[in-house]
This record gives structure tokens, sequence and C-alpha cells, in this order.
């Protein structure tokens, strides 16, 4: 592990693997960079891999609202590249690495693991984005009333690896309760595309190989943002892990690493 200040902000990062090429993984909120350690050694031959910890998350520094949270994460991130990066990304990780493909040409292949860009579904289908509104409100309302331990329960609901809230460690709940505040720092981002990734020809831009990885049993409007990026990406191919929910790299570890695998060759 290594510890370093990136993009001005003070970052811990994770090695992995071995291989020849490099890769950079992009864990999601509320996580750390520890939760790739099985889909990484599952890569271990082929990528030498970086996962670094973001901010307010593992062992990088207390997020401190001193910038866009994303724009942040997607300096520090930027940090990393190296010419022929593979990059993962997972939930809004995915999102770091979709932008990441998008700003810097010239990565070798991005896999992108339940990207939640909620604003291509609701481009798309948009009584599925209203549908999945309707079901984070009572999320939404506690977070805005500063009920953390309701809003961490509720969203590990919604998002977590399938397991009830009283089957996690109390250090797994404190941990989410913690970190839960930054989930509201990222609503524009993902509800309104604040970012532009979804502007007119940005998706078609794109020239690598995406693999775009999802879970059958995870939330519905998984399918339609999945499908909304493929429908424009030139290059996309999509996987469905069965059985797996939205932690599927936690949870299904050998299926994804396979799947990234055969893609990088």
């Amino acid at each position: 592990m290594s510890y370093d200040t990136r993009a001005g902000f003070p970052v811990h990062w994770n090695d992995f693997g071995v291989g020849p090429e490099p890769a950079l993984m992009l864990h999601p909120a509320l996580a750390h960079s520890g939760a790739w350690t099985r889909v990484a050694g599952g890569l271990a031959d082929r990528v030498r891999a970086i996962a670094p910890d973001m901010p307010g998350h593992g062992l990088s520094g207390d997020w401190d609202q001193r910038s866009d949270y994303y724009d942040q994460m997607t300096g520090i991130a930027t940090s990393f590249l190296e010419p022929g990066t593979h990059v993962i990304g997972h939930s809004f990780g995915a999102m770091v690495a979709l932008r990441l493909a998008l700003e810097n040409p010239g990565m070798r292949s991005l896999t992108l693991i339940e990207p939640v860009l909620f604003a291509a579904a609701k481009e798309r289908v948009r009584p599925v984005f209203d549908a999945y509104v309707k079901k984070c409100r009572p999320f939404a309302n506690a977070l805005a009333v500063g009920d953390r331990d309701t809003a961490a329960r509720l969203f590990s609901a919604l998002w977590g690896d399938g397991r009830g809230w009283e089957d996690l460690t109390q250090r797994q709940k404190e941990s989410q309760i913690k970190r839960i505040s930054i989930i509201a720092e990222t609503n524009k981002t993902l509800n309104e595309d604040a970012a532009g990734l979804l502007s007119a020809g940005r998706l078609e831009s794109l020239d690598m190989p995406v693999l775009l990885i999802r879970g059958s049993q995870s939330q519905p409007i998984m399918q339609d943002i999945h499908e909304a990026l493929a429908e424009r990406i030139p290059n996309a191919r999509q996987v469905v892990v069965q059985g797996a929910g939205h932690m599927v790299p936690i949870t299904h570890p050998i299926e994804v690493a396979a799947e990234i695998k055969a893609m990088i060759g």
C-alpha cells in the first residue's frame, strides 16, 4: 500500500498483481480499495493494478468538501493514468472510469460495472427513472434531515450486497453511517449528468473495447442504464451475471475477473 498527495488531496492506494499491463480499479461509494482484492487476484498475471481509496474512504483523507466530489475524484484518478491503462470501475467508480475514458484517449480498455448514471435511464425510459426516484425517496428524506443512521440502512438495502442491515458488523455499519452524506454530493452528477457525459457525440467517440457488467438481481434501472450506454458506445459488450446484485465484484469475483480477462486477452 502507498500514500501520497494526488490532485491536492491525501490519497491511499493498494497495488495488486504482477502482470505486464497497467490497470486502474475504482471502487464504489461507501467501499474502499480492498473491495477489489478478489477480482484483482483473478487478473494478477495479466495486469499490475492500482486501486485508490476515494476521498473520505478507506485510508485516504477525510472529505472536506473543498470542491465538487466528482471533479476531485476524477482528478485523483487521472493522476494514476499511464498510456495503455485498463480502467475498471464499479458503481460511482464506474462513473469516474467513464469520464476518464472520455477525457483521456489512449486507454487500453474500459470496464463499467453497474455505472450509476441514472440520467441515462431518464433520457431513455422516463417512467423507470421516476419509479427509481420514488423508491429512493425515504432514503433521500432521511439524508435531508440528517438522519444518517436511517439513511445508511436504507441505502444498504437498495445498493448493498444482499445482506440485511442486521447482518452487517458494527464496524461496517459505522463506516457506512460516517460516509453516507457523501452520496448527496453526487446527485447532480448521477441524476442530471452535470458533467455532460451524455452530450451528443461523446459516448460515440469511445474507441476502446468497453465491457458493461451488471447483476441480474440489481435494481431494475441498471438494465436501462446499460442499454442506453450500449446503444451509443461503438465497441460495447454487455454481460449479465446471473444471481448477482449491485455488488457483483464482491459476491461474484471469479465471474467478473473472467469476463475482464477475456476482454483484455
